[in-house]
C-alpha cells in the first residue's frame, strides 16, 4: 500500500532505478499509474507493504519500502525485479544496470555506459566538480546524503 514518502523511516530499504532516457511527458502520467498498482498490490508472504515512489529528474524510479518490522521475502524482491523488467521492456530503456553513469551536465541529467563515461573523464568533458548519482545506495537516509555526490566522493573519483 502506498504511504507519504516521508512517513517512510530513514532506515527504510530503497531501490534507485536510473532509466537510459529521460521519459517522454505523455509517459509519465502511465508510469505513475503502473508504479501505484503494482506498490499497492505488492506484498511480502501475503502482507501488504508500505511502500513509496518518487520519479526524479524525470530518468528515476526511486521505491522504498518500510521494512522495520519484516525482513522482504526474496520473493517480493523477485516481483519488484519482474516488474521493473516489465517496465523496461515496455518503455524500451535500461533500469536494471546501475553500473551505468549518471551525472549532472549543468541542470540536465545525463546517462552514460561506464565506457564513454571514462573516455568522457580521459577527455576532460567531466571535472572534479560533477555531481555524480550512486544509485547503489539502499535505504531512506542515504538518498538525501549519499546519492548525490562530487564525483571525487563516489568510486568514480579514483579515475580523474
Amino acid at each position: 500500500m502506498i504511504v507519504d514518502f516521508n512517513k517512510i523511516p530513514n532506515w527504510g530499504k530503497l531501490w534507485v532505478f536510473p532509466s537510459s532516457r529521460k521519459f517522454y511527458p505523455q509517459e509519465i502520467s502511465e508510469l505513475k499509474e503502473e508504479i501505484e498498482t503494482f506498490l499497492n498490490n505488492w506484498t511480502h508472504k501475503s502482507q501488504s507493504l508500505n511502500c513509496a515512489y518518487q520519479l526524479k529528474y524525470d530518468r528515476f524510479i526511486i521505491i522504498t519500502v518500510d521494512d522495520s518490522e519484516i525482513s522482504l521475502s526474496l520473493e517480493a524482491h523477485d516481483n519488484l525485479v519482474a516488474f521493473i523488467q516489465n517496465l523496461e521492456k515496455k518503455l524500451e530503456v535500461i533500469l536494471l544496470d546501475k553500473i551505468n553513469v549518471c551525472y549532472k551536465q549543468g541542470e540536465f541529467v545525463q546517462y552514460k555506459d561506464l565506457k564513454e563515461f571514462k573516455q568522457l573523464m580521459k577527455n576532460k568533458g567531466v571535472s572534479q566538480k560533477t555531481i555524480v548519482f550512486d544509485n547503489m545506495i539502499t535505504t531512506k537516509a542515504a538518498l538525501e546524503q549519499d546519492w548525490e555526490i562530487n564525483i571525487m566522493d563516489s568510486w568514480l573519483g579514483r579515475f580523474l
